[in-house]
């Protein structure tokens, strides 16, 4: 979650009011102890820090990942092209993805077909899963 808080400038979802934390919160509902296994670090959740933008929860499973993400995400980092001329959208993208790949990403994919107005960059996030910059 670190990472996407970084991405996206979100921060992680604090515990509800009257709560210390998440695990306190949790056990006062009275889940058990073995079901509350990470809850220490929180609701699994990002959230804009304005309260205005959607919540993200993050659900972990046990399993690794092995194919194609189930969702994938588009982050839209430049207006379009009527807005900004390709170049300025190019550079403008291409530190974006330097500023990710410092936090943990890794680039996958560029898109960049040769005369076309276009440009975007497929990244993994640190756990694997794909998502675009466009």
């Amino acid at each position: 979650m670190e990472f996407w808080c970084e991405a996206v400038g979100y921060v992680p979802e604090p515990a509800p009011d009257g709560w210390s934390s998440w695990l306190e919160y949790w056990r006062s509902a009275g889940i058990p102890d073995e079901d509350l296994v990470g809850a220490e670090h929180g609701s699994g959740a990002i959230v804009d820090p304005e309260g205005v933008l959607p919540r993200i929860w993050f659900q972990e499973v046990p399993e690794g990942k092995t194919v194609k993400n189930r969702l994938h995400l588009d982050l839209r980092h430049t207006p379009g092209r009527d807005q900004m001329p390709y170049a300025a959208r190019r550079a403008s993208l291409e530190a974006e993805v330097e500023r990710l790949v410092a936090l943990g990403a890794a680039v996958a994919h560029v898109n960049a077909p040769v005369g076309a107005d276009y440009f975007a960059v497929t990244l993994r996030d640190p756990e694997g899963n794909e998502f675009c910059i466009v």
